[in-house]
């Protein structure tokens, strides 16, 4: 039986948590296609599930966790080097 190497935290989500460190080249099958990692996924760190446009938000949870910092490719690391929160916490 295949180990579950991501979680998909609430269906708007557009993120996916890695499980398990996830190599570049891994292929994650998913219920909407197929991603391909394509930068190293630290365990328990963010992987694009699309592609995410510069300013748009990153969704997990169900809800923003901060902004793009700039273009997110699909199967990317998603962290603080390409996520902004700081507007987040402006109120």
């Amino acid at each position: 039986m295949a180990r579950t190497k991501y979680i998909k935290i609430q269906k708007e989500d557009n993120v996916l948590v890695a499980l398990e460190p996830l190599p570049e080249g891994e292929r994650l099958r998913t219920t909407e296609g197929e991603i391909i990692v394509i930068t190293p996924i630290p365990i328990y760190h963010k992987v694009a599930a699309r592609d995410i446009a510069r300013d748009q938000p990153v969704i997990k949870y169900g809800a923003p966790i901060g902004f793009a910092s700039g273009d997110i490719q699909k199967g990317e690391h998603v962290h603080v080097h390409n996520v902004d929160a700081s507007a987040l916490m402006k109120g």
